[in-house]
């Protein structure tokens, strides 16, 4: 793969797609429809599907390409893959909060390598450069040229007053209840990929997810948060969080600071 051109397409196609979000989210009003799993998608989802999708296969023709949006694509079985969700918080989006993203990430022998995170709602773009370092780039995020960037690199985490970051949309008793068991200085919440955007900016030191996600929910901001020296595990016995497993669908995860003392299950 040349990462330098993965980079730069991925970038792109995510400022593109935001570009296509805002003008529909900034409209006066817009269909949801509800899928087959009873989830909601719209228009949007739909608009920046078609735009990231075409882009990517006209790129990269020989690479697997899996979409949340494309029913047919989760049943290609790949470890070498890229993996797309054009609009991770539709709640978000539904309930005009902002905190929805663009999600692209591309996945290398079952671990997220490379991934854009950009949520336009917010102004905020994060991404992994060619070296497989993670950056937040600021500026005005022209389409065509990449603006200043701060790198990323998770904190070194207080195991005495943790930082937690937990969902927005999805939050339960059995997240409170392993929240917990650690001594937590403070906690935040966000949607969508976001998450792991905060571990890795170093603003939380733990997300733990109880509950149910796709791989395409997950992957970008896997990969950004894997640039910043972050981890992603298993929730029930701390191994790697791996891709390419059947129907593209997660058991519960923890993302994390290395320095954090992971709790059981």
């Amino acid at each position: 793969m040349d990462y330098e051109k993965l980079t730069v397409v991925m970038r792109r196609l995510a400022l593109q797609a935001g570009e296509r979000i805002m003008e529909i989210y900034d409209a006066d009003d817009f269909d949801v429809k509800v899928k087959s799993d009873a989830s909601p998608v719209t228009e949007a989802d739909e608009t920046a599907d078609a735009l990231i999708s075409a882009g990517l296969r006209a790129e990269f023709p020989g690479v697997v390409l899996v979409t949340e949006e494309q029913a047919e694509s989760h049943s290609e079985k790949a470890e070498t893959f890229l993996i797309v969700d054009p609009l991770d918080g539709t709640k978000e989006f539904i309930n005009r909060r902002g905190d929805f993203t663009v999600n692209i990430a591309y996945v290398e022998n079952g671990i997220p390598t490379r991934g854009v995170v950009y949520a336009p709602a917010k102004g905020r773009m994060f991404l992994t450069l060619a070296d497989g370092s993670s950056v937040e780039e600021t500026g005005d995020l022209a389409e065509d040229t990449m603006g200043p960037t701060t790198p990323l690199r998770v904190a070194d985490a207080d195991n005495g007053a943790l930082m937690v970051v937990a969902s927005k949309s999805h939050r339960d008793q059995a997240t409170d209840d392993y929240i917990g068991k650690y001594a937590v200085k403070d906690m935040t919440s966000a949607g969508s990929s976001l998450k792991f955007c905060l571990v890795a900016t170093g603003e939380a030191d733990l997300y733990p997810r109880v509950g149910r996600t796709m791989e395409w929910d997950t992957a970008a901001g896997h990969a950004v948060l894997h640039g910043a020296g972050g981890r992603v595990v298993r929730f029930d016995d701390h191994t790697p969080l791996t891709y390419g497993k059947d129907g593209y669908a997660n058991p519960f995860f923890i993302a994390h600071a290395p320095g954090v003392d992971l709790k059981p299950a």
